[in-house]
């Protein structure tokens, strides 16, 4: 076994300030936005930092790929105006000013038919609900928009609490294909918090001052920012290691921590940060303690199967179709296209077809071209004037581990970011407690997590949910 103890992770005397203490090794463990966003912050405290990633590119789900002859995000991603942390990090890649900012259309396909439904007028029209549906749907909305405290929601199903508020009508046509967009059919575990964390989202733009969420996309989409960051991060002294699975991460009795890479190198480092998947942290830290373990192994995660599909010219022109035909194999259709400009596209429309499923579900097993044939077939039954012809190149990526299910009771579940392995810490989605997995969380995470990684005497709570809301 071949020991690189000082491989990429030493420290150069020469730089060092006269007198001043060496800085701390420390390793990411991911190069998610999670993982580079901490590493930047380390850095930029005066650390030496490494990112060790499996894949051969930074960015995990955020990350690009080609889809014919355009290079675009690999799964769908927006930035809402009020969007503060994520913004942040546009600022200071110098890329906020470039954003575009667009008001987008919604649309539901219900009862075989496709409706829009994007402001009140079209809401009022809104054929499958009646008046006194619509009127109980928007009571609901203002009540829960108005709900200070979501403890006691964690302890209340969903469905149930929907059920109550909005009546039987109105969770089966509007609710219910929201909760399967983002929870698959796992919305039956999930707690009424989540919807709640989802509203004051939405409510964020009003708290704010603006009257309306307006929706934004970066031209060159993320593939942009994340070559930004990265040369920010190079430029900061941080060393990537990219293409590196990691085996195994281990405290030594000289308090370094040994990261064991597959194929056999090993790295030590005084400081290691694991931002992958609560069962993967698990398995790559052997030496946590029976209940870090079973915390850790206890999150249940949601997992992706999310086709893209480049195509001469739109379906539509929403970009968002929810959907609540149980016959429809995916739980919504993303046009980003109808975001986009579509000369970003060379002209052409660029649409996600998003199914998410438990991370264990057998769909992860259905092959593309099988995927491909079901897209083609409901797509032809959702718009008439679909022509399998205009496909001009189909993908579809998969991951088993993108956010963890916020059940009932989760925040008191919630695997603490310091583990009893000296200097090993744990930093992933499954501390985002009732939020909703996005980029904005994501960093909003990163920022919260850096004063424990920091300083030993910071006490880590619970965090809670704090809506995001712009001075």
């Amino acid at each position: 076994m071949i020991d690189e103890q000082d491989r990429g992770t030493g420290y150069d005397a020469d730089e060092s300030t006269p007198g001043a203490p060496d800085p701390e090794r420390w390793a990411i463990i991911g190069g998610g936005l999670l993982g580079m966003t901490l590493a930047m912050r380390l850095a930029q405290r005066g650390q030496s930092v490494t990112i060790i990633e499996r894949s051969p590119q930074l960015g995990g789900l955020a990350s690009a790929w080609r889809i014919g002859d355009i290079t675009w995000d690999r799964h769908y991603h927006v930035t809402l105006l009020s969007d503060e942390f994520t913004r942040s990090i546009l600022v200071e890649l110098g890329l906020d000013d470039d954003m575009q900012w667009v008001t987008t259309k919604t649309g539901f396909f219900t009862d075989g038919t496709l409706h829009s439904m994007s402001n009140a007028f079209e809401f009022l029209r809104f054929k499958p609900l009646g008046l006194s549906d619509k009127a109980r749907l928007a009571a609901t909305i203002l009540y829960v928009s108005r709900i200070k405290d979501w403890k006691p929601l964690e302890e209340i199903p969903v469905a149930d609490w929907l059920h109550k508020l909005s009546g039987k009508k109105t969770f089966e046509k509007i609710w219910l294909p929201l909760l399967r967009a983002k929870l698959g059919d796992s919305y039956t575990k999930t707690s009424a918090a989540f919807i709640w964390a989802t509203i004051q989202r939405m409510y964020a733009a009003r708290r704010t001052g603006l009257k309306q969420e307006l929706f934004g996309y970066l031209p060159g989409g993320y593939n942009r920012l994340l070559e930004a960051f990265r040369i920010r991060l190079e430029d900061a002294g941080v060393r990537l290691f990219l293409g590196m699975d990691v085996a195994a991460v281990v405290p030594e009795a000289s308090g370094e921590v040994r990261v064991e890479l597959t194929g056999g190198t090993r790295i030590r480092f005084d400081r290691v940060v694991l931002t992958v998947p609560s069962a993967v942290a698990a398995r790559l830290c052997p030496g946590l303690s029976q209940h870090e373990q079973s915390q850790l192994e206890r999150a249940e995660y949601q997992g992706i199967i999310c086709a893209s599909i480049l195509l001469e010219k739109p379906l539509s022109t929403f970009y968002i179709t929810n959907i609540t035909e149980s016959w429809v194999p995916f739980t919504a259709v993303i046009e980003m296209s109808s975001l986009v400009d579509r000369q970003q596209f060379g002209g052409k429309a660029l649409v996600y077809l998003p199914k998410y499923v438990a991370s264990d579900d057998p769909a992860f097993d259905i092959p593309d071209h099988e995927w491909g044939e079901r897209a083609m077939e409901t797509l032809s039954g959702m718009y008439p004037d679909f022509d399998p012809t205009d496909v001009l190149a189909f993908r579809v990526s998969r991951e088993r581990f993108v956010y963890a299910l916020p059940a009932l009771g989760y925040s008191g579940h919630v695997p603490k970011i310091r583990t009893t392995l000296p200097g090993v810490f744990v930093v992933n989605s499954s501390q985002i407690v009732n939020g909703t997995l996005n980029v904005n969380e994501t960093v909003k995470l990163a920022e919260d997590a850096l004063p424990i990684l920091l300083d030993p005497e910071v006490v880590e709570v619970s965090r809670g949910y704090r809506p995001v809301v712009t001075p």
